[in-house]
């Protein structure tokens, strides 16, 4: 019995630190990073100070849990990826894998978009970096020529541009995802079939 009550705490637990990470980074997306403080943070929640406290003692606590669980499958990707061939059908995978992690931090991703300057000052940003170089590195063969490195580069940031820019153009999201992730495979196809050539 004990282990399910302990249980239970942990899925409490685990609630509320989602429930603080939902309405911090709706705050954050509101207002700016910059003009949300705790005390807004757990008003929103209607939680005391301390309980928030308990769980994150500042606002970067918070977006670095944010980003850490939301940006965890693309790390998996990475590591996924570094142990598959260099062929175009795993880069294309890798597009796919990574256009469907894009879509489920688009709010973190917006955020990220919204506010660079805060976020390049920020331990995410140095983290985000890192990401997009794991990426870079599974994605780019390393005799490619400056051209189809570019393309690879390019395909991965055509992804990121893609969940900003097509939220202004009317259409199915869905049907704007495959557009988009088209764009990023042709991308890549081009880049490997150039570094293929004799």
């Amino acid at each position: 019995m004990g282990g399910t009550m302990d249980g239970t705490k942990q899925r409490r637990r685990g609630n509320t630190r989602q429930r603080i990470q939902d309405v911090a980074l709706e705050l954050f997306a509101e207002q700016g990073y910059e003009k949300t403080s705790l005390r807004e943070i757990s008003e929103r929640l209607e939680v005391t100070k301390a309980a928030l406290y308990y769980h994150f003692k500042t606002k970067e606590e918070i977006l670095v849990s944010i980003f850490e669980d939301v940006s965890q499958p693309i790390e998996d990707l990475i590591e996924w990826g570094r142990q598959q061939p260099h062929t175009l059908e795993t880069k294309q995978e890798i597009l796919r894998r990574y256009s469907d992690a894009l879509a489920v931090a688009a709010p973190l991703f917006r955020f990220m978009q919204e506010n660079q300057a805060t976020v390049r000052e920020l331990r995410i940003g140095e983290m985000f970096k890192n990401r997009m170089l794991g990426m870079k590195d599974i994605l780019v063969d390393p005799d490619a020529d400056l051209v189809d490195q570019v393309r690879c580069i390019s395909a991965m940031f055509t992804l990121h541009a893609g969940m900003h820019v097509l939220s202004d153009i009317e259409g199915d999201p869905e049907a704007k995802r495959e557009a988009v992730l088209e764009v990023a495979i042709d991308l890549v196809t081009q880049a490997h079939q150039a570094t293929e050539r004799p």
